[in-house]
């Protein structure tokens, strides 16, 4: 196991920054970048953008789960649309990309551990409808409600909907789960978009739920 490896195998997280490498072993810059070069090269360490590496599977302590990932990837983001939807099981797809909300422009990344796409969605408070979650690994990420998931996948497909009957046609989300949102969290969800689109529908879907 190379030097880097072991250092980080000890470490409280299996991702890490350049930064980190420098407080940790010391050195040079290029004895530091040897050790980097070295571990990614026998496959122990995976580069997951410039300047953040992740420990390769079978060297992590605890399971890196890529909801908590894609937090340090780029931010400030959170875990929405598809991705959301699919973690609370209102869709019946199996989502093989991990989609985020973004407060800066989009962007995508490929990495080893899977494909991260960041999508700008403009709102006044970023982190309405967000909750903080931690599994069972200790990993820590942010995870939109079904609501903002749903609202953040309108914005970000420029869709028409006046309510409830075109997502549970086209992404096939149950009806029930629809009509159990609760009016507080649909109203607060509204003021917090100025999307001519997303008010809207999030306007019909009030109307539905209180009727």
């Amino acid at each position: 196991m190379n030097r880097l490896t072991e250092q980080f195998f000890k470490a409280p997280t299996a991702v890490f920054t350049q930064s980190d490498v420098t407080a940790l072993v010391g050195g040079t810059d290029f004895s530091r970048h040897g050790l980097i070069k070295r571990a990614m090269s026998a496959g122990e360490i995976l580069n997951i953008r410039r300047g953040l590496y992740c420990l390769a599977p079978e060297f992590q302590k605890k399971p890196v789960s890529v909801y908590s990932l894609a937090q340090r990837i780029y931010g400030p983001s959170y875990i929405s649309m598809e991705t959301a939807l699919s973690h609370h099981g209102w869709i019946p797809e199996a989502v093989y990309a991990c989609t985020c909300a973004s407060f800066g422009n989009s962007k995508e990344f490929e990495t080893p551990l899977g494909v991260f796409n960041y999508k700008r969605v403009p709102q006044h408070t970023f982190f309405l409808g967000v909750q903080r979650c931690n599994d069972e690994n200790g990993n820590v990420f942010f995870m939109a409600s079904p609501v903002k998931a749903l609202a953040d996948y309108l914005y970000v497909h420029q869709l028409n909907w006046s309510g409830i009957d075109e997502p549970i046609g086209s992404l096939r989300i149950n009806e029930d789960e629809l009509t159990c949102v609760t009016a507080e969290e649909l109203e607060a969800l509204l003021d917090n978009y100025s999307n001519g689109r997303v008010k809207r529908f999030l306007t019909g879907w009030l109307g539905e739920v209180k009727s």
